[in-house]
């Protein structure tokens, strides 16, 4: 428990600690809160906002800036979201890609079957509620809230594991299913941000940039040292650039990865993702959260472990500049959120899960009853960090921005609903 607990303490409580006070912040002073959210860090021609789009965020009192004949404004709010979240996803990343390609990866094989139809239907489901519910409320409501359909299929994996945990019991097998459910939830988010929230006009000719990047380093500090050790077990060319370049080759094709992510209209914060499959990594992993993955010396997982506390820093300036909403902001959009998450989440995953474990006769893992699915997807009900961050690039700001949020921040009314439901269904938990 003490290692699920540092987890997330180590990458959640610092973004609570951000929410809580942009929460109390934008309550107090809006108007102040909003200027700093947007403040401008540079006027410049090659990355940000640009200038109209800024100006109409940041609203009154633009022009006491000197900007200029410049196209484009680094704000604040973009440099967190846009550009260090990269660094967030690229961690989701990592554990995603670990999960499908290592031999023992949690993500492979006929052991995944029925998890990822639980998947399907832990994103199904708050879908359908979500959509459902918006078309009851009428045309207008729809119609203002139905881009926003994604931000209720997202699962906050630290704290739907740390909640799994005290609902199951650490050595119940619902948990290392949740983790997989949660883990395959975090991919598809990824698909979803990329394919239905492009920023802007497409150019996909820039997606090029990113491709050659990720193949060049690939190629160049990865397979070709390999390819030159080829029979030498003391592997020197790969020893030296391990030691000599570390990660810089990366950096820099991550840099220029980014960069054609901005250009070519999709999510820039997804500009890395490219680039993680392409750093050495031993064809082995412990498993997310395990202490013992600090040992690893392979290079992804070192990176990992570098990033580890700039990330914490990145994830309160994240909780700072998304989550500061006006309680009067509660509307329609913030009961579709909820109702999507505390839902759509645990009826998708029963019924998904049932198809794929009784009718597809996939079956579960010893110890499970098909009722722990439900159980499961309350749990996983947590949305939080992506739903947030889905729902800023969901809508424009404003109202609806703002009460889609909140929606976000009262899914923790999940964990609640978890303990609940898991004395209901009389779940037996068990303890390592």
């Amino acid at each position: 428990m003490y290692r699920v607990w540092n987890f997330v303490t180590n990458y959640s409580i610092l973004l609570i600690l951000g929410a809580l006070i942009a929460l109390v912040w934008a309550n107090i002073d809006p108007k102040g809160y909003h200027h700093v959210v947007e403040w401008p860090l540079w006027f410049n021609d090659y990355i940000g906002l640009t200038t109209e789009d800024w100006i109409k965020k940041y609203g009154k009192g633009y022009d006491a800036f000197a900007y200029s004949e410049t196209t484009r404004v680094l704000s604040f709010h973009y440099l967190i979201n846009d550009m260090l979240m990269a660094f967030f996803f690229a961690i989701a990343a990592k554990e995603v890609w670990e999960a499908v390609i290592l031999k023992n990866g949690s993500l492979r094989g006929k052991k995944a079957a029925t998890p990822l139809f639980a998947t399907v239907g832990g994103m199904a489901g708050p879908i359908a509620v979500y959509l459902g519910l918006a078309a009851w409320m009428g045309s207008d409501t729809y119609n203002a809230v139905a881009n926003g359909w994604a931000i209720p299929t997202a699962t906050d994996i630290a704290f739907s594991y740390l909640v799994g945990r005290l609902v199951f019991g650490a050595g119940h097998p619902a948990v290392r299913f949740l983790l997989l459910l949660a883990i395959a939830d975090d991919a598809a988010g990824l698909i979803i941000l990329a394919v239905f929230y492009p920023q802007g006009d497409l150019a996909p000719v820039w997606l090029l940039l990113s491709v050659f990047a990720a193949v060049g380093v690939y190629v160049l500090f990865n397979w070709l040292p390999r390819k030159m050790d080829a029979g030498n077990q003391v592997r020197p060319k790969s020893t030296w650039v391990r030691k000599k370049l570390s990660w810089w080759p990366y950096m820099i094709a991550g840099a220029l990865s980014w960069y054609g992510f901005m250009k070519v209209g999709l999510h820039p914060a997804l500009g890395l993702l490219p680039i993680v499959p392409t750093l050495p990594h031993a064809d082995r992993a412990f498993g997310i959260f395990a202490a013992a993955e600090q040992h690893l010396t392979d290079l992804l997982n070192h990176t990992e472990h570098l990033l580890k506390h700039p990330v914490e820093i990145i994830l309160f300036f994240f909780g700072l500049l998304n989550a500061g909403v006006e309680f009067n902001a509660i509307g329609a959009a913030t009961w579709l959120v909820l109702a999507g998450l505390i839902i759509g989440k645990p009826f998708g995953v029963l019924l998904f899960g049932w198809i794929g474990a009784r009718v597809l006769n996939l079956g579960l893992p010893e110890g499970m009853r098909i009722i722990d699915l439900f159980v499961i997807g309350c749990v996983a009900a947590i949305g939080f960090t992506v739903s947030l961050f889905i729902a800023t690039v969901a809508f424009e700001p404003g109202a609806v921005q703002s009460a889609a949020k909140m929606g976000a921040l009262f899914s923790f009314a999940a964990a609640i609903i978890s303990i609940i439901a898991g004395k209901l269904t009389r779940v037996e938990k068990k303890d390592i």
